[in-house]
Formats: structure tokens, sequence, C-alpha cells
């Protein structure tokens, strides 16, 4: 299992990516806490920032060989599977014929996708604790560390 999140300044254009790869369950999520890497990037906003971390993670993750479950809060990636044949067919221009802002980065998560096997699945981020499950405390973690780290800046 594989959760990723990002926080970003929106003025200052400064954001932190964070990831947790989830490989024994059976980890108590204090275990858990001091896995989620944290990463800086520059120059971003909150959509590139989700999928800048996401090719992070997976390229760090990527010598495992094995099937990944990745869990975002991010529409834009969720969606990104499902959009894959207009993007491509359009070599990644608008209907306005404006090249798309992160189209460099969609390029990357297709490039990936053929290469590792991944599926995504959304959460709902931001919930009251009494209303999230298993999965939902463990993508909090990658969320507060994303969150934290921005907070420090």
């Amino acid at each position: 299992m594989l959760f990723t999140d990002g926080s970003v300044n929106t003025h200052s254009k400064i954001g932190y990516g964070a990831y947790l790869a989830v490989f024994d369950r059976k980890l108590s999520l204090e275990s858990l806490k001091t896995k989620v890497k944290v990463k800086r990037v520059e120059q971003t906003s909150s959509t590139k920032l989700e999928l800048q971390t996401l090719l992070w993670a997976l390229s760090d993750i990527q010598t495992l060989g094995c099937h990944v479950v990745v869990y975002t809060d991010s529409q834009n990636i969720i969606g990104l599977p499902s959009r894959r044949e207009r993007l491509e067919a359009r070599e990644y221009y608008s209907k306005n014929n404006k090249r798309l802002n992160n189209y460099e980065l969609y390029e990357d998560f297709y490039r990936i996708s053929d290469q590792i096997d991944f599926e995504l699945v959304k959460v709902r981020g931001h919930q009251v604790t009494s209303q999230k499950n298993e999965i939902d405390k463990l993508f909090t973690l990658v969320d507060r560390a994303a969150r934290s780290a921005l907070r420090n800046e």
C-alpha cells in the first residue's frame, strides 16, 4: 500500500509532498509514523505537487516489482488513467490549443504506469477522526506530515 499527499503555500509556491509505503499491515500507526518520507518542492501548485509526490514515491519503491495500491485524495490523479487516450491523442493540448500545464508530469505518469503494476484508490481527506477507517488513519499520517512540514517552513 502506498499513501501520498501534499501541502502547498499558494503564495510562495513551496510545498511538501509526503508518502508512506506500507508493506506490513501489522505495524502500529505509531511505528508507521516514523516511516513517512517528506520532500520539499519549489515552484509548484497543489495539483502539480500531488502528481510530483506520487511519481517520486513510485520511483522510490519501483524496484519491489509487486502490485501497489495507491491511496490519494487527488481527483486529478484518480482521473488520469481514463484521460490517457484523449490526452495522448491531443498531444497534451487543450481544446483551446494550449499545452496543458502539467503535461510533462502526465507523460511521466503514463510511462511509469506502463512499468509498474499499480492501482489508484480515492480516499476522502480531512475526515472527522470518529469516521476514519484503517485506510483513512494511514492516509492521515501523510496528510499531517506534509502539512506539518509546510507549517514549519
